[in-house]
């Protein structure tokens, strides 16, 4: 995700935030435990994009981890509800298999999804399989499930939960974490299956969020109880104010959805109709994110076989229209320059926040972007749409841990920005420099985490904007060729699993022999 605030956003936002903060949490130190218990804020939101003034700066175009695991909650006894009635049958048809599908899927978590969503009601109710594969190397006698809806008051209703057919009583739902207690360990190698009944009540949409409903749109983003990765211990941090908190592995994902004939959903999949229900399957994703709207307008397009959609709202043409374009060609970009689109399609999603945000095959972006865009390359519609874009890349198809090592998306993302514009709009690279990165003077380490960033402009400054000069920087030393090469590799290597700092090190001396010490002292507070 991007973020960038203008000045007068950013203030009064922190001047909201202090006012309404008695005593203000103390900041996290820098390495942080993977099973963090979590101190929940129901109102928090997804963290805000740093993003440049709305008045354009006119210059001339270029001439050519650990810390102590958190206290253990005693695991409370609930007696569920009976299971509800089980879903209808899947539709017949096959949707269109992925035009790049990911190897050895036979080991990957499997989520199936039947949901009814009440668009009026503001509803959805789900049941919910999970095939979970042991694939950590040890045996488990718990596993921990991620609960985002839980965050938000009485949003979340857990109506039952069964293992393998059988119903559990033995679990506990504290804030965003849910740790079910296995009646047998889980050995190393095997599977199991979770079948879960819920329903959302979906909460109102913060005006700087995604999750929720306003009052044209319902978003759902981290929507459903998904499986938390083990990294030797379970992976769940606590929320920020900004930056990403959740770690994802990849899965694959089937959406079976039951919804009123005269709602639009915008999906990062292809839609499979069957009677009143449709099918969305994404193979190889983080997680699923839609939006629904009875008032979206669609723009189309297509490059080589990925259909990209712009969703939009009346008096926002030449933004709906205008971002298709760019998120096309960023797309192909992309997909040249780093690995093929890893999905069949990419919905660009306008919605009421301040910012952009990104998910697999989705990406939001803030309403005042499409109200200043007049047309071009310029402008925070394009900057952060390519950046939000060039995440289904980096935190889709490489994953990385967002909260202790941020900058392996994000100064990815923003530095992707740069290729696109070489690769487009040659003559908008001083532009771009000016725009989106030294207008802030940036400083700091490129790897800072979420919790020891200081405050959001110092966050920022450091992992997206001295990011971008530290790739830059990287890639003059290791000579364009070699760094093209590079990111294709490290693109190739890591698809579908989780990348580090190490790795990402390893692989670039791997790549060429040459010193990049001074970098790393310049850049970085750790050692690699």
């Amino acid at each position: 995700m991007i973020r960038y605030l203008s000045r007068i956003t950013y203030y009064a936002l922190m001047i909201a935030f202090l006012s309404a903060c008695a005593s203000p949490t103390p900041t996290p130190q820098q390495n942080f435990a993977p099973f963090i218990l979590v101190t929940q804020d129901p109102n928090a939101s997804p963290t805000l994009t740093p993003f440049q003034p709305s008045g354009e700066i006119n210059t001339l175009p270029a001439t050519f981890t650990q810390a102590p695991p958190a206290t253990a909650t005693a695991t409370i006894t609930l007696t569920p509800p009976p299971t509800s009635t089980a879903p209808p049958p899947p539709p017949t048809s096959d949707s269109v298999p992925p035009a790049n599908p990911p190897p050895s899927t036979s080991s990957r978590t499997n989520y199936i999804l039947y949901s009814t969503l009440d668009f009026a009601g503001k509803t959805v109710s789900t049941e919910q399989t999970i095939r979970y594969y042991n694939n950590t190397g040890v045996s488990l006698s718990e596993i921990v499930f991620s609960v985002q809806p839980n965050r938000y008051g009485n949003a979340f209703i857990l109506n039952s939960i069964s293992q393998d057919g059988f119903s559990l009583t033995s679990y506990s739902l504290n804030g965003q974490r849910m740790t079910v207690s296995l009646p047998q360990p889980l050995a190393p190698g095997s599977a199991t299956t979770f079948a879960l009944n819920f329903k959302l009540n979906i909460p109102q949409k913060a005006a700087d969020g995604v999750f929720g409903y306003d009052f044209n749109q319902i978003n759902l983003v981290d929507w459903y109880p998904f499986i938390v990765p083990y990294q030797g211990g379970w992976v769940l941090y606590d929320p920020m104010p900004w930056g990403e908190h959740l770690v994802y592995d990849s899965s694959d994902i089937e959406l079976n959805l039951k919804k009123d004939s005269d709602i639009t959903i915008a999906a990062g999949a292809t839609p499979d109709q069957n009677g009143d229900w449709t099918r969305y399957r994404m193979y190889g994703a983080r997680t699923f994110a839609l939006s629904a709207s009875d008032e979206f307008l669609v723009s189309e397009s297509t490059i080589g076989n990925v259909v990209v959609r712009s969703y939009y709202f009346d008096g926002y043409k030449t933004g709906g229209d205008g971002i298709l374009n760019l998120g096309t060609q960023a797309v192909g970009t992309f997909a040249a320059q780093f690995a093929p689109y890893p999905h069949q399609t990419l919905a660009i999603v306008q919605s009421d926040m301040h910012d952009g945000m990104e998910y697999d095959g989705v990406v939001f972006l803030a309403t005042d972007f499409y109200g200043q865009y007049t047309g071009g390359s310029r402008g925070n519609l394009a900057t952060i749409g390519v950046h939000e874009i060039a995440h289904q890349w980096w935190y889709g198809l490489v994953g990385n841990d967002q909260a202790i090592e941020p900058w392996l998306d994000e100064a990815l993302a923003i530095y992707s920005e740069r290729i696109f514009y070489e690769n487009n709009y040659p003559a908008n690279i001083s532009w771009w420099w000016q725009f989106r990165v030294d207008y802030f003077k940036p400083s700091g380490y490129v790897d800072t985490s979420i919790y020891n960033g200081g405050s959001f402009r110092s966050y920022t400054n450091a992992v997206y904007l001295n990011g971008a000069h530290f790739m830059d920087d990287l890639r003059q030393r290791m000579g364009y060729g070699n760094f093209s090469k590079f990111l294709k590799e490290y693109a190739r290597r890591y698809s579908y699993g989780h990348a580090t700092s190490a790795d990402f090190f390893a692989l670039a001396r791997e790549t060429v022999n040459v010193d990049i010490s001074d970098l790393l002292r310049n850049y970085f507070a750790g050692s690699y």
